[in-house]
């Protein structure tokens, strides 16, 4: 009796966990892929369609994955995405419906790898929003060449396709004359962008050739896409001369008809009336030759002569720069700084400097310079203070006129000096 009891009670524990846990898991969001073809012609659309579906309502838009991968276009065609409701477990579910057209660039296999699709939802037991990601399956397709199509290169797979030349201009020119060539593609249920390039400039002589950038314009009416490319080269006559511009020739796949088909624009013949353009003189590989030797050995006799150079010229600087240094002159000049600046302590071995290098008699001995010296010293060192340094200007400039004079003395020659006066004083 017990052992049944306790069996009823396992039960029933069970399936009370079992239940909400179901009832959970079948409110959860749901995705739905629908993807009814897996394989289509290169740059022929393949439909895929993601809906999402929740138990309540989503207050957000969902956030969509862009499945871009190499090779393949992929496109959101008018009103992609739509609101959109479903019955699930007998009740109404709301929902959003988004459409991809996804086109092989190649021939191939592909697979979009699962991608997560971000929703806000309201939580139908709390009410509060809640955040899901729902996975999308990998999605794996193919894109594949019909049957006679193998050899077209590059492969265009089109409803329709129209190839237009105009003509701007004579094809009889002269020099100055203009002519534009233009060519332009019209296709049905294919971008415009799978088209390839069609004019290259022809080197023609007389012909000088100007392309412009292409331009594409595509269209999308009722989910079919369509498009023009047009290309354009202008041709200014400069010379005499011309040529012939090839024919076009674009192969393509008629989906409809199920057959490859050719569209053309035919050749055209230019001509320049005038004079031949001028031609360049054939080059005298022998004399380039003998130019760049000359030029070589230019080279290296200059980097002998600027190695011998450097170095005197170096050594004839530094000799110009020790001789200023050690001149009258600089020493000189480096005391008249420090008689500007009053400078007392500076005063002696600047002006012993400076008399060491004068020649002839030592201007230190002049009794103007030594009297001027006394005066400085007096007035530094006296016990005198306001009036003292108020005479300090005046003794400076004493000892500036003594030096110079003093300095024009020793520059005449056989000058010397008389010994000062044994009592000086001042003025």
């Amino acid at each position: 009796m017990i052992r049944w009891l306790l069996r009823v009670l396992t039960v029933w524990l069970a399936v009370a966990l079992v239940v909400p846990a179901a009832a959970q898991e079948a409110d959860a969001p749901q995705l739905r892929v629908d993807f009814p073809e897996d394989a289509a012609i290169p740059g022929q659309p393949l439909s895929l369609r993601l809906t999402v579906l929740v138990p309540t309502f989503m207050p957000k838009p969902p956030v969509w994955p862009s499945f871009e991968a190499p090779n393949l276009l992929v496109r959101l065609p008018g009103r992609a995405t739509n609101p959109t409701s479903e019955r699930v477990n007998g009740e109404t579910w709301a929902g959003v419906s988004r459409r991809y057209t996804i086109s092989p660039m190649v021939p191939g296999s592909f697979t979009l790898p699962p991608q997560d699709i971000l929703i806000t939802w309201q939580d139908p037991e709390t009410g509060a929003p809640r955040e899901s990601r729902l996975p999308t399956p990998p999605i794996a397709f193919s894109g594949e060449v019909p049957e006679g199509a193998e050899g077209l290169d590059p492969f265009i797979a089109a409803a329709d396709l129209t190839l237009t030349q105009e003509i701007e201009g004579e094809l009889a020119m002269v020099p100055g004359n203009s002519l534009t060539r233009r060519l332009t593609v019209e296709v049905q249920g294919v971008s415009p962008m799978f088209l390839p390039q069609m004019l290259e400039p022809a080197g023609l002589p007389g012909l000088a050739a100007y392309p412009d950038a292409p331009q594409l314009s595509e269209t999308e009416e009722r989910g079919l896409v369509s498009g023009s490319r047009t290309e354009s080269i202008t041709y200014v006559a400069e010379a005499g001369g011309g040529g012939a511009l090839p024919e076009v020739r674009l192969e393509w796949y008629d989906i409809d008809d199920g057959a490859v088909k050719t569209a053309t624009a035919e050749a055209l013949t230019l001509e320049v009336d005038g004079p031949p353009p001028e031609r360049d003189a054939p080059r005298d590989w022998r004399l380039l030759a003998l130019l760049a030797g000359l030029v070589l050995l230019g080279a290296l006799a200059l980097f002998a002569v600027l190695r011998w150079l450097l170095p005197v010229l170096r050594a004839r600087r530094q000799d110009r720069q020790a001789r200023r240094l050690a001149s009258e002159v600089y020493a000189w000049r480096g005391l008249q700084r420090v008689i500007a600046r009053r400078d007392h302590q500076a005063l002696r071995p600047a002006l012993d400097l400076w008399a060491g290098r004068v020649a002839g008699s030592d201007p230190r001995r002049a009794p103007e310079v030594e009297a001027a010296l006394l005066l400085l010293g007096a007035a530094r060192y006296g016990t005198a203070s306001g009036a003292a340094e108020q005479g300090w200007a005046k003794d400076w400039a004493g000892l500036q006129r003594a030096l110079s004079q003093a300095r024009a003395a020793a520059a005449v020659p056989g000058r010397s000096f008389a010994l000062p006066p044994l009592n000086p004083g001042r003025a």
